[in-house]
């Protein structure tokens, strides 16, 4: 019995992979050897290599990685609790920022148990009513909670309570301040509010933020049917806040992100990133890519996605435009999901490079 699920699940994986297999072979993508004379190479391209690409972040934001740098050298948070105090808390950058600073505790405390993320504490500590320091807290267990337990752990819940209590916290140092709330859509998830409870909480979101694109990919994950919604009602929120969205909002891109949580592990249907549901999605995306601010924080999340989606639909030339407007920078989905995000980044560049060159592109006709 147990080859005969063996040989099931070999015939289900080359029926998902031989369509994709044998057109890339028709197309002229063909694996070759390291320093092969026709092997395509992205460092032709002006890329960055493997090794150089940060995880921190999605996209550059130069202030955040100096103040990271201070701070993480010096185990001082004056220069964060400057630069938050500076960011203004309307739109999306206090947001990432927040995110940064507590993934960056996180990930100190667990290469160093017991000592890593040090300045967070005596941030909390030494200035207690500081509403930056209180939303990076709750942002830092809500992260601690998903990196080391699992959901419906007992460990997971305690965590999770405890930074509720600090988002409420947070929400009373900075009224009106819309990052405690997003903060605590993650807790919602994890702790499996009741739909009521998540729409009042998602209501003080809006009130303040409404167009918050940040918030709004927290909340469909939520929705989602791995969580406590379903395919249709994800579907349905992503398009309704997409309808709503104004000119030159990242909103209109939401539907791919829906696509994304709602994808198989396995695709079995041929052309599977070419129907009509990824197709309008894509197209969407793209036109929220051109028409948003080139400065916009949330642009590059936009990007990562769209340049994943792209080399599966083997659209080339588009995903190579978004690797040019990305490169350096891979903190962001669907790379995170991956142990090791930059290689996973680096492993579809390369595919686009190779799509691209099979084509008849070169590093001369790319647009930059």
């Amino acid at each position: 019995m147990e080859i005969l699920w063996i040989l099931i699940a070999a015939c289900m994986l080359t029926m998902a992979l031989g369509p994709w297999v044998m057109r890339r072979r028709r197309a002229g993508i063909q694996l070759a050897e390291p320093g092969a004379p026709d092997a395509a190479d992205p460092a032709e391209y002006g890329f960055a290599r493997q090794e150089e690409l940060d995880v921190r972040l999605p996209g550059p934001d130069q202030d955040l990685l100096d103040v990271l740098d201070v701070v993480q050298a010096t185990q001082e948070w004056r220069a964060a609790a400057q630069l938050l105090a500076g960011t203004p808390k309307e739109g999306e950058l206090r947001w990432q920022r927040v995110q940064a600073f507590a993934g960056a505790a996180s990930l100190e405390l667990a290469q160093r148990p017991g000592v890593g993320g040090a300045w967070l504490r005596k941030w909390r500590s030494e200035s207690p009513k500081d509403a930056g320091a209180a939303q990076v807290h709750a942002e830092f267990l809500v992260q601690q909670a998903w990196r080391s337990s699992s959901a419906g752990q007992d460990d997971f819940r305690i965590i999770l309570e405890e930074a509720r209590a600090v988002c409420a916290e947070a929400a009373l140092l900075a009224p009106g301040d819309p990052v405690p709330y997003i903060t605590e859509l993650a807790v919602a998830r994890g702790l499996a509010y009741p739909h009521p409870e998540f729409e009042q909480l998602w209501a003080k979101v809006i009130d303040r933020a409404p167009h918050h694109m940040g918030a709004h990919l927290s909340a469909l994950h939520y929705w989602c049917e791995k969580w406590h919604g379903s395919r249709a009602l994800a579907d349905e929120f992503a398009t309704s806040a997409a309808a709503r969205a104004p000119r030159g909002s990242l909103l209109a891109a939401l539907p791919l992100f829906a696509v994304y949580e709602h994808m198989p592990d396995i695709v079995l249907v041929t052309d599977f990133h070419r129907t009509m549901v990824v197709s309008r999605a894509l197209e969407g995306a793209l036109h929220a890519v051109h028409s948003a601010r080139p400065d916009d924080p949330v642009l590059a999340h936009v990007r990562h996605l769209l340049a994943f989606f792209l080399v599966r639909a083997e659209r080339w030339s588009e995903s190579m435009d978004q690797f040019v407007h990305l490169d350096g920078f891979v903190g962001a989905l669907p790379w995170t999901l991956s142990e090791d995000p930059a290689e996973q980044y680096a492993i579809y560049r390369a595919l686009a490079v190779a799509g691209y060159e099979a084509n008849g592109g070169n590093p001369a006709t790319l647009p930059r």
